[in-house]
């Protein structure tokens, strides 16, 4: 029997409002009997994960927005562009139209956006004069944003704050003007809808020197661009291209005409910036944990303008790959300086709570959003003042995010994380072989999560300690993950390349009796680390489910208090009270069963 933590002890009067009495106690009555049904939505009977939501947020004002899909080649000056018809789905081609394009192209003084493969003009004539921002996302893909005109000298805020993380403060200058005479050609289906815009542009460059001036000089080019409309296909943008191809032209020699222009003044070609890591020992600890900071150091740099455009999920996906690296530094602070580490980990827990405010309120709004459009009966009233108050909250949370994520203390920590990686803090144990490192770090965090599960049951506070507990699963749960996705890379062959434990003792008996064993390989290691992240996280998530539950009744006992609050809209809070009170009891009663079905790594 599962004792009631106070949180969910069963109370008449839970909201302080004078009709909400026998509605909270028709909400908890309505769903009594499914409390044990098994982990399924207590609103349909359907299976469900927890915190599924099929709503998406549009709560936040962003640039226009596009997905650009495009192939470009190279043609002589005496060209000509072949007949288009009878290509997949075209129906009509249009007569050709002609413009003037010139555009300005901003970036640093050291092209950090043009070396990652960035755009950033403002750009006069044609149809779509303005200001524009192209990021990658693919191959022949483009997120493409867009601006107002505005003042030529000055990059619009929103545009420049999804730079920002690329360019931390450096001013955004003009690095070149580029002049195109543009024929357009749009392919229709036989409904009307654009299929594809061709484009034969004749191209002239400049460079812009750093006062301004246009340089002598110009880099002068003919190229052929095709652009998929929204009815258009892949299909299509192969026909058309293998047809170009046929006439003579070539597939481009970059992806952007910048960089042409770009070409003899940059350090690192247009849009092929990489990392650059360390060399470490093949095999060793510090390189396995190095490889992992950096991709996570990545996945926050590469969330970063999503998060501030609030796309789906990409605010919880920065968040995680910050906590990934603090987990990181601490699970494997062994084999790290720790003089070096120890300014991080105030900035990375600055740096997740920031994020943390957003995601919550993401969470509590997409949680309810999601009960409400399922059909239980109810037909809740088509506003909930208490919902749209929470969006509220969501939207100002998001407006100090991209605030916050323009300061200098944020620059400040990216610049000292990209440190962390090219120049890592190791200590004398990172050389040691990842093989036998690894595995040891892995196990010394599951006895962590052990100590602070077994808490639970002497502790004073007991939701604080599940809180730890869960706490220290997803710190097994990653340290684990590392672990697997280095040895599973690991070659037999490297797995013996980084220098062996010089060891006294009890150490040095120890290593005797692994050396008479049969050696595990990387491979076994891997999966032996897999099973281990995998035990942790279904702890993880179980313990989750019931906090979540609890924050969740937390506040929608808030949202009642309010004086604003309706009848109508205090029985749809008391049902919801009702579906959350069940569903974190049902997680909390399989705590223990989960917690019995873990296995500790078997390295």
């Amino acid at each position: 029997m599962v004792r009631l933590p106070p949180a969910l002890q069963p109370r008449r009067v839970v909201f302080p409002h004078p009709d909400l009495v026998v509605f909270v106690d028709l909400g908890l009555t309505l769903f009594t009997g499914t409390c044990n049904a098994g982990h399924r939505s207590v609103i349909s009977g359907q299976p469900r994960s927890p915190g599924t939501s099929i709503s998406r947020r549009t709560c936040v004002a962003d640039p226009k927005s596009q997905l650009e899909v495009e192939r470009k080649y190279d043609a002589d000056r005496d060209f000509t562009l072949p007949d288009l018809s009878g290509l997949p789905g075209v129906a009509s081609v249009s007569e050709p139209r002609t413009h003037v394009l010139i555009a300005n192209y901003f970036d640093t003084c050291d092209h950090r956006l043009a070396a990652r493969g960035i755009t950033l003009r403002r750009r006069r004539g044609g149809a779509d004069a303005g200001w524009h921002l192209k990021i990658p996302v693919a191959p022949d893909s483009k997120n493409e944003l867009r601006a107002s005109l505005g003042r030529p000298q000055v990059v619009p805020a929103k545009l420049a704050r999804l730079v920002a993380v690329h360019v931390r403060g450096a001013q955004l200058r003009p690095v070149a003007v580029l002049e195109t005479e543009r024929t357009v050609i749009l392919l229709r289906d036989a409904g009307g809808r654009l299929l594809a815009e061709v484009a034969d542009d004749t191209v002239t460059g400049r460079l812009i020197d750093s006062e301004g001036a246009e340089q002598p000089g110009a880099t002068v080019w003919r190229e052929i661009e095709i652009e998929l409309g929204p009815a258009g296909t892949p299909e299509l943008l192969r026909a058309a291209g293998e047809r170009l191809q046929q006439a003579g032209a070539r597939p481009a020699s970059g992806p952007a005409k910048l960089g042409r222009v770009l070409e003899p003044v940059m350090a690192v070609p247009f849009g092929e910036h990489r990392r650059a890591l360390p060399d470490l020992p093949a095999g060793s600890a510090g390189a396995a944990v190095i490889g992992y900071l950096a991709k996570q150091v990545d996945a926050v740099i590469s969330y970063d303008p999503k998060a501030r455009l609030a796309e789906f999920d990409a605010v919880h996906k920065m968040r995680v790959a910050v906590r990934r690296i603090r987990s990181a530094l601490r699970s494997y602070a062994p084999l790290l300086d720790p003089v070096r580490i120890a300014p991080l980990e105030p900035e990375l827990r600055w740096l997740a709570e920031v994020l943390g405010e957003v995601r919550d309120l993401e969470v509590l709004r997409m949680r309810f959003t999601d009960r409400l459009e399922r059909p239980y009966g109810l037909h809740p009233a088509a506003s909930q003042s208490w919902l749209e108050a929470l969006s509220k909250r969501e939207k100002s949370a998001y407006r100090r995010m991209n605030t916050t994520l323009t300061q200098p203390r944020y620059f400040a920590l990216l610049d000292a994380l990209d440190a962390l990686v090219a120049d890592p803090p190791l200590s004398e144990r990172a050389f040691r072989p990842a093989v036998a490192e690894l595995p040891r770090l892995v196990t010394r965090q599951w006895r962590r999560l052990t100590r602070k599960y077994e808490a639970i049951a002497t502790a004073k506070d007991p939701e604080e300690a599940r809180h730890d507990a869960r706490k220290a699963a997803k710190r097994a749960r990653y340290a684990a993950e590392l672990a697997a996705a280095a040895l599973r890379e690991l070659k037999p062959q490297a797995a013996d390349g980084a220098r062996p434990a010089k060891g006294k003792g009890k150490k040095r008996k120890a290593s005797r009796r692994a050396a008479a064993e049969p050696a595990r390989s990387p491979a076994e290691l891997a999966e032996i680390a897999a099973q281990t992240a995998a035990h942790a996280k279904r702890l993880q998530e179980v313990l989750g489910g019931y906090q979540d539950g609890v924050i969740a009744m937390q506040h929608l006992r808030a949202a009642a208090a309010e004086r604003s609050t309706t009848p109508a809209e205090a029985f749809v809070l008391g049902v919801l009270y009702g579906i959350e009170r069940c569903e974190a009891l049902e997680s909390l009663s399989r705590v223990e069963a989960t917690w019995e079905q873990t296995a500790p790594p078997a390295f």
